[in-house]
């Protein structure tokens, strides 16, 4: 167990540096964190001005990650992404000139506000922590951890993310207005761009690679699998669901429930685990029969959640 109360101690402390620039939003952040230790890459939709730049920035200064930003906007090429290889007269040769994918975490800012080509182009780096170019696959650095942001749909020019690539995204979160308090705060204190500046590593590289492999170490008993594998099951027999959830999109589950339940200090997974993460796993992935928006996921994740009992 000293493994697990030692994460618990690095995540309250990760908690407290974040929540320095990101007032009342400990939950988000926590969410945040499981997604990365999950080994996974992340989705912020909100509306903009909400933080989630801020969330992205404070990670990487408080995890130690070397950190590019890429604004995404309609002429964006998959070129100003991945990088491009140049002829180099002097040496008779092409030269790769890499671009800021290779980092080791990557903003991907407003990723719904260019094509659909451009979106695609972080595909295989997502899924598989790679590049190919020219005929060649180049390894990006570990961790590799992707924060998108996108604006809601309702938003002028954006281009909505194709199932194929929502599906890269192990956890989507929003994270919403603050509180009176937390906002009367924020008016009343250090503006967070001068705070980011001063944030520190407060987590070494070996430290994080540490927790993740931990994850993989959380149990999870038989009665919580068979709970698990009912929700899964009923989001492919009900009539209300356009379709199921995949096996990728069950595994999904099972490992944020992992991440989650370490990020509190256990060793193995309680059902309320699965039930506090599945909103950010399964909503994105999830559509009604009758709405086919990217919205109405989160009314069928309610229905889920009420309609399976957590013992069988």
């Amino acid at each position: 167990m000293s493994g697990v109360t030692e994460t618990e101690k690095h995540v309250k402390h990760l908690l407290a540096e974040v929540g320095q620039v990101l007032l009342g939003k400990d939950r988000q952040v926590k969410l945040a964190l499981t997604c990365l230790f999950a080994r996974g890459h992340l989705l912020l939709e909100d509306l903009p001005g909400m933080g989630k730049t801020t969330l992205a920035h404070a990670l990487a200064n408080v995890l130690g990650l070397r950190y590019s930003r890429v604004q995404f906007t309609s002429d964006l090429l998959p070129a100003d992404i991945l990088g491009v290889s140049v002829f180099d007269r002097g040496r008779n040769t092409f030269e790769f000139h890499p671009g800021p994918i290779f980092t080791q975490l990557l903003l991907a800012d407003e990723i719904n506000r260019t094509t659909p080509k451009t979106q695609s182009a972080l595909l295989e780096a997502m899924a598989e922590n790679q590049v190919t170019l020219d005929g060649e696959t180049r390894a990006l650095p570990t961790p590799f951890f992707v924060i998108a942001t996108q604006n809601p749909l309702s938003q002028a020019g954006t281009f909505p993310l194709p199932e194929s690539q929502l599906d890269r995204f192990l956890m989507r979160i929003e994270l919403g207005y603050p509180t009176a308090a937390a906002e009367l705060a924020l008016f009343k204190g250090e503006d967070s761009a001068v705070r980011l500046k001063s944030m520190q590593a407060s987590i070494t590289l070996a430290q994080l690679t540490s927790i993740q492999e931990r994850v993989d170490d959380v149990i999870a008993s038989d009665s919580l699998l068979a709970y698990l594998q009912r929700l899964i099951h009923f989001t492919r027999s009900s009539p209300a669901f356009a379709f199921g959830v995949s096996p990728r999109g069950a595994l999904a589950l099972l490992r944020c429930s992992k991440s989650w339940a370490l990020v509190h200090g256990r060793n193995h997974v309680l059902p309320e685990d699965v039930q506090a993460v599945l909103p950010s796993v399964l909503a994105h992935r999830l559509r009604d029969a009758s709405d086919l928006s990217d919205q109405s996921g989160y009314a069928l994740v309610d229905r889920l959640l009420s309609s399976v009992d957590v013992i069988a």
